[in-house]
């Protein structure tokens, strides 16, 4: 029958995909630099994981499950300002460094794309929709496609800011895009 399987070394693997991953980019990760980085054989590896693609979908999805923040405190412009807070601080972490080097890979990989698509990028989406649906409700915006497409700016300059410019995702960013893009259009809708 063997011996039960560790779920530590599911963590250990996990952890070290993501530095492998954040280290050598998509080409560069391969189950043996995975094995080495965990501290485990390779036939571990494949014993829950049958390819590089099942890790990859499976280390993306935990290690965005819960990370960003879901404000509620009763007010649109706290709300943004927590949320892209807490987007920055996804970012600038290890699953937003691992991320960053996903981006180029999904374009040649549709299920890795898929698994992004349907995990990190759907949870950010609803956390904004929430802040979004409860400032409607609230009377602080009015209703509309607009606002939702508005919504979309916020996020939108933090991610190109961190996958193509490089340039600081700091409080005064997050502070400008929420006071001088984001309500301004929000509210013109």
């Amino acid at each position: 029958m063997g011996r039960p399987r560790d779920p530590s070394r599911d963590d250990a693997i996990k952890v070290a995909a993501l530095q492998v991953l954040a280290g050598a980019g998509y080409c560069g990760l391969t189950m043996d630099a995975v094995a080495a980085a965990a501290g485990v054989g390779k036939a571990t590896i494949y014993r829950r994981w049958a390819s590089k693609g099942d890790l990859l979908l499976s280390v993306i999805d935990d290690a965005t499950a819960d990370e960003l923040t879901r404000p509620d405190t009763g007010c649109l412009r706290e709300d943004l300002l927590v949320l892209l807070h807490s987007l920055a601080e996804v970012l600038a972490g290890p699953s937003g460094r691992a991320s960053r080097t996903l981006l180029g890979a999904l374009h040649h990989e549709p299920t890795l794309a898929e698994v992004f698509r349907q995990g990190p990028l759907a949870r950010w989406q609803k956390a904004f929709t929430e802040v979004i649906d409860r400032a409607v409700d609230r009377g602080e915006l009015r209703p509309g496609t607009g606002v939702r497409m508005a919504a979309e700016a916020g996020p939108g300059i933090l991610l190109q800011r961190w996958a193509v410019t490089g340039q600081p995702l700091d409080s005064a960013v997050v502070t400008v895009v929420v006071d001088e893009i984001l309500l301004p259009l929000l509210r013109r809708h």
